[in-house]
């Protein structure tokens, strides 16, 4: 009897160790499966695979700030049908990451659990969720540069300058008027404007386009942007109708894109962080805005869509902008690294002449010309080098100019999304580096061709 039972005891304990054994080789099946589907997905977006991670909306349009990652072209193969798409349909500024990463930590803050707790900022303010070192910063930056007049303005902070476009037309549209009030831009104008206007499909406003088309005797917004965006004119109101009322879009009056010859002095003026300093993934514009009650109405529509603006993207935002006025400012920290604009003009420069160059090497494409003037920053007279290039396909069989480069694997935006015509595109130049070289090489080599 006692070798039965210690018999039945060993083989119940090998079963335990059996069971304990598949079980842990289980987990390790499974860990093992993780891992390699890990790897593989690292490999896809890496570039080792032919996986398309661009989307297009119903205009056939891309999207997605991803290009499509395929394999590297075979010894041999001609390098002008490349395999690689490049996104350079909207201005992600990703060219401004280099020297953010130089500065280090400069520009780091740190934000304690008890802080941003409430939404108020400043109660005494007209916009009560400006935070005070930022509209400090926004000051200092604009009287450093002197692109902006601040004297006797309001400043409003906004989720980026798309809300405060949203916010100015319904500050300026009276809610009793019989009739939606026109807003109107000359062409090309900022392809976001139509869809922004549009979007909510508001019963104070509607997108009525050109400023050419437009004859009548009415009340009317009209949309100035100086630079223009996409082809980088410098340009006034068109409209002179008596019922007029002007928005001007300063994003990108700075000098790393155009002289800045006096301080712009307009009644309204919006800006954003993402083309100033290159952080658009902090969400942040703001508004100078001389009538007080105009900018009442705006912190109204804020305060009604999201209740403020982040207090978090706003101090860090101030540090931002504050480092770049120190380096101007104080002669002991201005020698340590290359100062924030100068980096952002020798930068834009630099890929300027290398597109003038690639569309110098033929026909088939041109660029306007651009003014040049002194800037009273810098102390340099250059011509204006906008973050995006107005590029025309000039042979006489492209009719679409989009369409024509995506057979390139160069994704643009076309022309008609900008009230012009196909033949044109609207090219992005605050890429990172190594997509824009890309695009350049592949650039030169359509040029180099002798037909389509």
């Amino acid at each position: 009897m006692p070798s039965r039972v210690t018999g039945a005891r060993v083989v119940g304990s090998r079963k335990v160790k059996n069971q304990a054994v598949l079980l842990v080789a289980g987990h390790w099946l499974m860990l093992s499966v993780a891992i390699n589907i890990g790897f593989l997905l690292k490999i896809i977006h890496d570039g080792n695979l032919g996986m398309d991670w661009y989307a297009f909306n119903g205009n056939g349009v891309a999207v997605s700030s991803l290009a499509s990652y395929t394999a590297e072209p075979k010894p041999g193969n001609d390098v002008q049908i490349q395999e690689k798409y490049i996104n350079l349909d909207h201005g992600d500024p990703t060219m401004y990451q280099s020297y953010w990463k130089q500065m280090g930590d400069r520009t780091t803050i740190v934000i304690s659990g008890w802080q941003s707790v409430s939404y108020f900022s400043d109660t005494k303010n007209l916009c009560w969720f400006l935070e005070p070192g930022f509209a400090k910063a926004v000051t200092r930056l604009h009287n450093l540069v002197g692109n902006a007049e601040t004297a006797n303005r309001h400043i409003v902070v906004g989720t980026g300058s798309t809300q405060l476009f949203q916010a100015v037309l319904y500050a300026l549209c009276p809610s009793d008027a019989p009739d939606p009030i026109s807003i109107v831009s000359a062409a090309p104008f900022y392809s976001s404007y139509p869809l922004i206007t549009e979007c909510l499909k508001s019963g104070l406003y509607k997108w009525k386009g050109y400023t050419n088309d437009f004859d009548k005797d009415e009340p009317y917004i009209e949309l100035v942007t100086y630079p223009n965006n996409p082809d980088g004119s410098i340009r006034d109101a068109v409209f002179n109708g008596s019922g007029g009322i002007l928005i001007h879009d300063v994003a990108y009056y700075w000098p790393q894109y155009t002289p800045i010859s006096s301080r712009a002095d307009h009644d309204i003026m919006l800006f954003t962080l993402s083309k100033s300093t290159g952080h658009a993934g902090t969400r942040l514009g703001w508004a100078l805005v001389k009538d007080e009650a105009i900018a009442k109405k705006m912190v109204k529509f804020i305060e009604i869509s999201s209740i403020g603006v982040s207090k978090d993207s706003q101090n860090r935002a101030a540090k931002t902008l504050d480092v770049i006025s120190d380096t101007y400012e104080d002669a002991e920290t201005s020698n340590e690294s290359k100062r924030f604009f100068d980096f952002g003009y020798e930068e834009m420069a630099k890929r300027w002449r290398q597109l003038r160059e690639a569309v110098n090497k033929g026909k088939r494409f041109s660029l306007p010309n651009l003014p040049v003037g002194k800037c009273n920053f810098s102390n340099r007279t250059f011509g204006t080098q906008p973050a995006f290039a107005w590029v025309k396909c000039e042979h006489a069989s492209v009719s679409d100019c989009e369409s024509f480069l995506k057979q390139h694997k160069i994704l643009t935006r076309g022309g008609e999304h900008f009230g012009s015509s196909k033949k044109y595109v609207r090219i992005s130049l605050i890429g990172y580096e190594e997509d824009y070289n890309e695009f350049i090489q592949r650039l030169s080599l359509i040029n180099s061709e002798e037909s389509p």
